[in-house]
């Protein structure tokens, strides 16, 4: 018995080995790989990355590029929206989701648009390739060499739908790339993307894109999910014409991955605030030309070389000083002085600035965050000055407001250095704030 016995034994020990090899085998592509991006549309600015350059399945948001694909035929004139493409058998025979088309059916270009926007239908991605590209494997080709074009050089297609192909893989990086180029090149056809339903043969579809209608500001773009990949999302939003991108790969959920991208949007719209838009940029750069113009015109000793001493009676231009937001050439916006358009007298301006040429706004700060309101500012700058404890003494909260936004800048001032500033913000940074070291500024009114 005990003879006859081992064998079976032994069978049986390798059949479990065996089963458990299977077992990872198969469990192994399910292990999807996080990755993460948020850029700010405008500036180009990455706010946030994690692994934005790790190759990942990008399941259905592989449709965002089988779209573009399509936008650029009907720019190029080849299709119009009421072109109807026809059902092949390999097309109606995709897995799902799908709308469920039949073999010899056919489809018009602006539904086609719609069921991938929305139901995300893989028979309709098959038939839009085998539409454009003959064979869905010749336009994936075509797909992977526009995408390189575009400058995404980490993907790949292997198929217009985004199943499950191990050798289909793009980055976050690249689809947050492609979201822009979707939204840039294609403003006509982007509205789409905000449908939240699509209606087909009786039949509605709901958007998979969970922040529609949701999260302020969302407009667009793709979900993406398969067992290899995960729950992915490109989603755009725009808040007070600041429009960010984020890209998530690899989600555990549905309802985590909404949660998290939400988190890291919210995350971004804090940190944009700190940065000018472009138009802000060219504002403050505008009005500080202006002003050094009318300054230079008010001095009529800058081919004399000489100035007068302030006249008894005259006022001084010291205590007639408003506030002017200007831009430094390190892109940051900050305070400078200049002479008030209230002045008692130009020779009185004049004669004060040959007396101290350079007006000097003060020591370095540090920047907390940036709001719509003054109240928030503060309350984010007491907070912050509160959590420095010791470092914080003889600090001083001052709150600067952006001209042309509503915006203001909650900021702590009085710093010694730079170095200084940036333990400040080392130290607030370990307690979770934002923190940007402000260097002071110098405005060289006149040196004539």
């Amino acid at each position: 018995m005990t003879g006859s016995g081992a064998p079976v034994r032994r069978f049986a020990a390798t059949f479990l080995a065996l089963a458990i090899l299977a077992i990872t085998f198969v469990a192994q592509p399910a292990q999807a790989k996080y990755a993460s991006i948020v850029i700010d549309m405008e500036t180009g600015r990455v706010l946030h990355e994690a692994n934005a350059d790790t190759r990942n399945y990008p399941a259905s948001l592989t449709k965002m590029m089988t779209l573009f694909m399509l936008f650029e035929a009907l720019e190029r004139g080849e299709v119009s929206m009421d072109t109807r493409f026809e059902v092949s058998r390999r097309a109606a025979g995709q897995a799902p989701s799908k709308l469920g088309l039949k073999p010899g059916q056919t489809i018009r270009v602006e539904d086609c648009i719609l069921a991938l926007v929305t139901k995300s239908a893989n028979d309709v991605a098959t038939v839009v390739a085998e539409g454009l590209g003959e064979t869905e494997y010749k336009f994936a080709l075509d797909m992977t060499k526009r995408a390189r074009a575009l400058g995404m050089r980490r993907t790949t297609f292997r198929n217009a739908s985004g199943l499950p192909n191990r050798r289909q893989l793009s980055t976050a990086r690249d689809m947050a790339l492609l979201g822009q180029r979707v939204m840039t090149d294609f403003p006509q056809y982007y509205h789409y993307f905000s449908r939240k339903s699509f209606s087909f043969n009786g039949r509605t579809y709901g958007n998979h894109n969970n922040l529609l209608g949701h999260y302020t500001g969302t407009d667009g773009i793709k979900t993406g999910y398969t067992r290899a990949s995960g729950f992915n999302l490109v989603a755009s939003v725009e808040r007070q014409g600041r429009r960010l991108i984020g890209v998530v790969f690899g989600g555990r959920t549905a309802k985590t991955r909404d949660a998290h991208m939400e988190t890291l949007l919210d995350q971004g719209f804090v940190r944009v605030a700190q940065i000018p838009s472009r138009a802000e940029i060219a504002a403050t750069a505008a009005e500080a030309a202006r002003v050094a113009q009318e300054l230079d015109a008010l001095n009529p000793f800058r081919n004399t070389g000489s100035a007068p001493a302030i006249a008894q009676g005259d006022a001084d231009p010291t205590q007639q000083l408003d506030r002017l937001v200007i831009q430094q050439g390190n892109g940051e916006i900050v305070g400078a002085q200049v002479v008030s358009a209230q002045l008692a007298s130009s020779e009185a301006v004049i004669a004060r600035v040959a007396r101290d040429s350079l007006v000097r706004t003060g020591p370095w700060k540090i920047q907390v965050g940036a709001f719509k309101d003054p109240d928030s500012a503060r309350r984010l700058a007491e907070k912050a000055h509160g959590s420095l404890s010791g470092l914080g003494e003889g600090l001083s909260i001052v709150i600067d407001r952006v001209t042309g936004r509503g915006l203001y800048r909650g900021r702590l001032g009085g710093i010694e250095d730079e170095s200084a500033a940036r333990r400040a913000c080392r130290a607030l940074q370990r307690r979770d704030f934002d923190c940007l070291p402000i260097a002071p500024s110098s405005a060289k009114l006149a040196q004539n």
